[in-house]
């Protein structure tokens, strides 16, 4: 007698896998099959799912089912036309069956033909009363569509059938987040509170909506429900944290860090958390503490580097922030955050050849930041490598062609470099950019500010310009 697939799938699963070992011929019903052929399926086995697809098949040779499931490996093996002939076997002789549109779309879906999938699960829409799996699926096809909107209610049609499918829910807050809707979502979370009060997931999502729309307080009601919801909510503990940091609650944002470490293992973020509140109360070994301990935890994260290394850089511990800098690169060399620190640590230790070295990588892996091309700049000009400070400034203004700073920053390096048309041309535009802003030309090239030619230019350029 075959074993019922719904009461006891471990026996089928211990049945076949018997008959495989010894050769034996045993007979399953096609619904043990299918469960055996899911757990292979679902668990990676996907040799052991074609060898009880193909014994299945064998006793079961009509089981739409089963070949169905053999579609699904087709299609994981990228055999798409053999998918396809297979499928136009099963629809001559079930032309209706919604799992053929489906299986279809997926063909379609995995050769990135995404508006073809979503008309063959329109399709199979019609066909079915039980569409909750087609509106998911229809709502993963629109996100790789970037249609948003579409994708967003479909994932809600998902939660409308069933209240606890919390995967369509995150997808449905993404899709708010995404088209920068906050309103929305936090309308739509509420609502669904209405009906759910005491869902940990959805006070969760609306306390991070409050948080985006700096709403701290309401962000802090709704983590506090969700912790009420569920005590052993990390997440919502950690989220809770961040709001009280952001009230400048650092005592409470530490008890709630603390909480997460003691519901489950540390970790590095809970501990990169923890050391920035210390070092905001002052607590400055307990801050060292905790910042180690990021490092130690997870050597990948770059905000514990640059946490421990902002530290000591902030204690003028130099040395120390230099040390830390340098084995965040030896860990990641091509981390432009890294180098652009380390730039900013060999500035400041006055070794300017370093900083323009660590100034280069910084542009060299990408990073056009107005600062970085602003201080690489000053940092030639300490160096006394005028040309070179010029060229980076020019560069930098090709970035960002209307900044005053730069402009004016421009103007005071040609005339320190001799070349006066090029000092009043700077100059002018610079007071056309920004007039106010002239003295920062006059705090950083002070020499200059108070010699006649330069006063009486400004003076002429400014009375243009008004």
């Amino acid at each position: 007698m075959a074993l019922d697939s719904n009461e006891h799938p471990d026996k089928s699963i211990s049945k076949f896998e018997s008959m495989l070992r010894t050769d034996d011929v045993y007979f399953f019903d096609a619904e043990d099959f299918e469960e055996i052929i899911h757990h292979y399926l679902n668990n990676g086995k996907i040799s052991l799912g074609k060898k009880a697809i193909q014994i299945g098949l064998e006793q079961h040779p009509n089981s739409l089912e089963l070949k169905l499931l053999q579609v699904e490996v087709l299609a994981f093996e990228d055999k798409y036309e053999a998918a396809e002939k297979l499928l136009d076997e099963i629809q001559n002789l079930d032309a209706y069956n919604e799992e053929i549109y489906i299986q279809r779309a997926n063909l379609q879906s995995k050769q990135d033909n995404h508006q073809e999938a979503v008309n063959l699960l329109l399709e199979a829409l019609h066909l079915t009363d039980d569409s909750f799996d087609i509106h998911s699926l229809l709502g993963m096809e629109y996100l790789f569509m970037d249609d948003y909107e579409k994708a967003k209610r479909s994932f809600m049609k998902c939660v409308e059938y069933d209240d606890r499918d919390y995967s369509s829910l995150y997808n449905v807050v993404y899709c708010f987040e995404f088209l920068e809707d906050f309103d929305g979502a936090i309308h739509y979370l509420n609502d669904y509170l209405e009906r759910n009060p005491y869902c940990e997931v959805a006070w969760h999502q609306l306390g991070k909506m409050y948080y985006a729309m700096e709403m701290y307080p309401e962000a802090l009601t709704a983590f506090d429900f969700a912790v009420i919801s569920d005590d052993s909510f990390i997440g919502a503990y950690f989220e809770k944290g961040k709001v009280l940091e952001k009230l400048g609650r650092y005592n409470e944002a530490i008890e709630n860090y603390e909480t997460t470490i003691t519901i489950e293992d540390p970790t590095s973020h809970a501990f990169l958390r923890l050391g920035k509140c210390h070092e905001k109360l002052g607590n400055t070994d307990l801050a060292k503490y905790y910042y180690y301990n990021t490092v130690h935890e997870d050597p990948l994260l770059d905000k514990g580097w640059l946490a421990i290394t902002d530290f000591h850089f902030s204690l003028k511990d130099y040395e120390k922030a230099l040390y830390y800098i340098n084995k965040a690169i030896n860990i990641d060399g091509e981390n432009t955050l890294y180098w652009k620190k380390a730039a900013k640590i060999y500035f400041a230790m006055e070794n300017y050849d370093e900083a323009d070295f660590a100034y280069k990588q910084t542009v060299d892996l990408g990073n056009y930041e107005l600062s970085t091309w602003r201080n690489w700049a000053e940092t030639l000009k300490r160096i006394g490598d005028l040309n070179s400070s010029i060229q980076v400034a020019l560069q930098g203004l090709e970035f960002y062609p209307e900044n005053p700073e730069l402009t004016y920053k421009l103007a005071g390096l040609y005339l320190k470099n001799g070349e006066m048309a090029e000092a009043k041309k700077k100059l002018a535009e610079g007071i056309q950019l920004d007039m106010d802003k002239l003295q920062l030309f006059d705090e950083e090239f002070p020499e200059f500010s108070e010699i006649k030619w330069v006063k009486a230019f400004v003076s002429k350029i400014k009375k243009t310009s008004t």
